[in-house]
């Protein structure tokens, strides 16, 4: 959960600010006690401001006791400049919160303070209203939880092994910044690491984990693609990434593969999708996004869901669009965690669903494509992209659906079948999609997290762009880099 600090700010002249402590000390309490209930750590100033003096000595007081995030309360009339000062001192992400009350002008004073940060560019949300109604701390909690996202994102380290694949340029990010926006540092690995030591991996784990695959009954072998030999490279291959993974202290990570690898050594498909998985033949574990293609971008928007949702997350090619039934196949060679074969956290639940066929002749040397079809539920779409050098998020609501089982069987032949497979129908149209959206890899987890997502994209000067809801517009307009503003789309 987040530690936020809370900051409550008076007039600036004595005689009224003493008249007032009593009231802005209840306010601040019900805030208080609030967030406490949802879990928060939370931190209030020692003193109400009500001078320049207090309003830099509280706000470097809530730095320094390591807060996650800032609350700017607004009960009365306090004076623009105290928020200004502070804003230069207290720990962001921002959010100016105002109780509507009839009898004092707090909300005047929230709307002048977030003038005032508007005009020096600083990053902020807005909330007001009662903060027992939970339509009003709804807005509050998307704050908290957007706050704890970006404050486990920022000092994690993404291993980026191989290098740019195939000539995408969507696969390949600034490490500057991603550093700077992100707080994210890129740690660069040969690809020659995974082969290396997949050499020294010991044989009785591999073929433990080999018989663990087997033992469904879903492993296809063809002695020539697909071999037990070929399927133990892989699961050697998805050890060395565990070790690179523990001794380089890789928060998340992304694998070139292709051609290298998918030409000499054996696709990476298994490795990838038991990465993101939360188990593996050796038990429970947590989840590690894992990027196909070296996809940095594409590995930060996973790492961004999976803190958000604390599930796996999905990875996948936009690869067709059936007008006939009105849904995009999201297709991949072998990257999709076999959670979503069942939606379940339990490999007795996935496994039974999951298949392992002979990769295609695309990859000569060989190796088990992980098969599925994404079992159906709500589900939320991202994926972090660039423009000019700016970065702005597509967010699509939607879900995942399925279809008679012979249906589903020709649907998939209709692309490639031995790859997973997730069928998506979304809110925007395939219009709005098609001549938006800004890269051939997508990514989603189940449930409704369009909200939540936005927040985190204003908390990271990351333009969101809601597909399917707002009206079109000109992303990326200078204005609304750090602006508080509304979701955008092309």
């Amino acid at each position: 959960m987040a530690k936020v600090g809370i900051l409550t700010f008076s007039d600036g002249r004595e005689f009224v600010h003493r008249d007032l402590i009593e009231m802005l000390v209840g306010f601040e309490s019900r805030i208080r006690a609030r967030l406490l209930a949802d879990g928060h750590e939370v931190v209030c100033g020692e003193e109400i401001v009500w001078t320049t003096e207090l309003a830099k000595r509280e706000a470097q007081r809530l730095a320094h006791v390591g807060c996650d995030a800032t609350l700017f309360n607004y009960a009365v009339w306090a004076f623009p400049h105290f928020t200004a000062i502070a804003s230069q001192f207290a720990p962001e992400p921002f959010l100016t919160f105002s109780n509507v009350n009839p009898g004092s002008p707090g909300l005047v004073a929230m709307l002048a303070a977030a003038g005032t940060l508007n005009q020096l560019g600083v990053n902020f949300e807005r909330a007001w209203g009662d903060i027992e109604d939970e339509a009003v701390y709804a807005k509050v909690r998307r704050f908290c939880r957007a706050t704890e996202v970006v404050h486990r994102l920022r000092g994690e380290t993404y291993g980026l092994i191989g290098g740019r694949p195939m000539g995408m340029y969507t696969a390949v990010s600034n490490p500057d910044q991603v550093m700077r926006q992100f707080g994210v540092d890129i740690e660069h690995i040969d690809q020659w690491e995974l082969v290396r030591r997949s050499k020294n991996v010991d044989p009785k784990r591999v073929r433990a984990g080999r018989k663990w695959l087997e033992q469904w009954g879903n492993v296809h072998y063809d002695h020539r693609q697909l071999t037990p030999e070929i399927l133990e490279r892989q699961i050697r291959t998805y050890y060395a990434l565990r070790e690179l993974v523990d001794e380089w202290h890789l928060d998340f990570c992304g694998v070139k593969g292709q051609p290298e690898l998918t030409n000499h050594h054996c696709t990476t498909d298994v490795a990838e999708a038991f990465m993101n998985d939360p188990y593996d033949w050796d038990g429970e574990k947590a989840p590690v996004v894992c990027a196909t293609e070296a996809d940095t971008d594409g590995a930060l928007t996973m790492e961004i869901l999976k803190h958000l949702a604390r599930t796996p997350v999905l990875f996948a090619d936009v690869r067709h669009y059936n007008e006939r039934l009105g849904f995009f196949d999201l297709v991949n060679s072998g990257e999709h965690a076999t959670y979503f074969a069942a939606r379940s956290f339990d490999p007795q639940d996935n496994m039974p669903h999951v298949h392992f066929y002979p990769a295609s002749s695309f990859f000569p040397a060989g190796g088990a494509s992980v098969q599925h079809l994404a079992a159906p539920g709500e589900a939320t779409f991202a994926r972090l992209t660039r423009k000019d050098g700016n970065y702005w998020m597509a967010i699509l609501h939607g879900e995942f659906v399925r279809f008679a089982e012979d249906v589903n069987d020709a649907l998939m032949r209709e692309t490639t079948r031995e790859w997973p497979h997730a069928f998506a129908q979304f809110d925007a149209s395939p219009e709005e999609i098609l001549s938006t959206y800004g890269s051939n890899h997508i990514h989603a987890v189940y449930g409704d997290y369009v909200d939540d997502i936005v927040a985190i994209c204003r908390s990271l000067d990351v333009i969101p762009v809601v597909l399917g809801r707002t009206e079109p517009r000109e992303i990326l307009e200078p204005a609304l880099l750090r602006t508080n503003v509304d979701p955008v789309l092309t």
